[in-house]
């Protein structure tokens, strides 16, 4: 089969169908063509082309109607460019909607056609490969941990996203609220839709209201960020952030469910579910006048907190390992692994920049590091001056709010694995250590699933 991109030209007018074929054949491109919608839609089923032609008006079945045929039957179309010498800004505005990729106006302009032939391909290659690039990083979009805390935080996430309500994630930068508000568009109903991250912060006053809105000019769409979620999900990262006019066109978009775009006279209505989060106090800025009481309300159906790093430290040691194969898979770094002392110093450390933090530590680490395995004395060089800080929390330990005899269960734990370390991995050290017979200590440690 030929690597040259296939075009389907759909035209009723056999001289414009032959020149344009012409000319894209000239250019290195192989052509087919069609007189109506009938044969353009056989033709489509023996071979899907790399883009499309069409068409507006025809005797059997409009362009318009088969644009949205098309759009309709599968997930991803090819790029379609419509062409009309009856053009009207309702009909390229609904062309547009449906998906087209650019409108072309009759008599065509040959140079025009060109230029757009060709960005329509190199658009459509550049989204292929982004949707293959992600499908990858998003195999696995799960929080990583056995502990109490992150299980119970993934079966809230889990049984809210069975309910359409909006949802706000609080909690320290770095601990993964992108990634809880990933989990809960999986398992949601509308997580076939695309999921459309936005930090907030970085979008300019002056141009926040056609980022969330689109416009239209000239005959054109340029869809926002709602347009962009419909079906699917918004994740407003940092929503404290936003600019005040912002706040009251997203009020009125999302009690309504619609919204004009700017320069647009028609109402578009969107179906999206709103994920926000924040690391400062909302309700402070509501105080304070910075942030609608209304949208915060509005946007408030259930807060969520995400808990930092160190209040599931037992998490660590699968942590390092996820991100360790993270990076072998994703950047062909060699593989390494963190000794038990590292392991048990991590554990104990602060992470002031959780998950965040530790990811990078493991990248700098994999990066930078030689040898099959990472040192104590690597890792504490890699920290640098925050290692020298005292590592403990004064936060009350999770098990202290459970049962005793779960309680008990989960200091032994900890306290086998610190001795254990200490005494580099020896059950006959760690008997003599803590002045058990080592019997009774293997038996322990088997209760405890301790690894020997």
């Amino acid at each position: 089969m030929s690597d040259k991109p296939y075009i389907l030209v759909v035209d009723d007018e056999p001289d414009i169908r032959g020149l344009v074929a012409e000319i894209l054949v000239d250019e290195g491109y192989l052509v087919e063509m069609a007189e109506n919608a009938t044969v353009a839609r056989e033709k489509k089923k023996q071979q899907e082309p790399c883009l499309i032609l069409l068409d507006i008006w025809m005797p059997d079945t409009d362009g318009i109607t088969l644009l949205k045929e098309w759009s309709q039957a599968t997930e991803i179309l090819c790029p379609v460019i419509m062409m009309s010498g009856h053009g009207s800004v309702e009909t390229a505005v609904e062309a547009t909607r449906l998906g087209a990729y650019d409108f072309l106006e009759k008599p065509l302009s040959l140079a025009k056609l060109l230029l757009t032939v060709e960005r329509a391909l190199e658009t459509h290659n550049l989204q292929q490969e982004n949707l293959g690039l992600k499908q990858q990083l998003m195999l696995t979009i799960e929080p990583i941990g056995k502990s109490a805390i992150v299980e119970r935080t993934k079966d809230q996430v889990k049984r809210l996203a069975q309910h359409e309500m909006r949802v706000l994630f609080v909690g320290e930068a770095g601990v993964g609220k992108e990634l809880y508000a990933r989990y809960l568009h999986q398992h949601s109903s509308g997580s076939d839709g695309a999921f459309i991250d936005v930090v907030v912060g970085s979008i300019a006053p002056e141009n926040s209201a056609v980022e969330f809105f689109g416009k239209e000019e000239q005959g054109r769409i340029y869809p926002g960020l709602l347009e962009q979620a419909h079906g699917g999900t918004l994740f407003l990262s940092e929503i404290a952030e936003m600019d005040h006019e912002t706040q009251v066109r997203l009020l009125s978009a999302l009690e309504s469910s619609s919204f004009l775009r700017i320069g647009g006279s028609v109402a578009v209505w969107v179906d999206v579910r709103i994920i926000v989060t924040t690391r400062t106090d909302l309700n402070e800025a509501v105080q304070a006048g910075r942030f609608r009481q209304d949208l915060y309300y509005l946007l408030t159906g259930v807060t969520l907190e995400i808990p930092p790093l160190r209040e599931h430290s037992e998490d660590i040691p699968s942590l390092l390992q996820f991100y360790v194969d993270y990076f072998v898979r994703l950047e062909k770094l060699p593989f390494r692994k963190f000794s038990m002392a590292a392991q048990n110093f991590l554990r104990h450390y602060s992470w002031r920049g959780n998950v965040r933090e530790l990811k990078n530590l493991v990248q700098r680490l994999m990066i930078l590091g030689a040898g099959n395995d990472i040192e104590l004395d690597e890792v504490k060089d890699a920290l640098g001056s925050i290692a020298e800080e005292p590592m403990m929390s004064m936060a009350i330990p999770e098990f202290f709010n459970l049962p005793l005899k779960e309680a008990r269960e989960h200091f032994e734990k900890s306290y086998l694995e610190y001795h254990f370390d200490k005494n580099s991995g020896s059950v006959a050290k760690l008997a003599m250590a803590i002045g058990m017979e080592r019997t009774h200590l293997y038996r322990k440690l088997h209760a405890l699933k301790i690894k020997l």
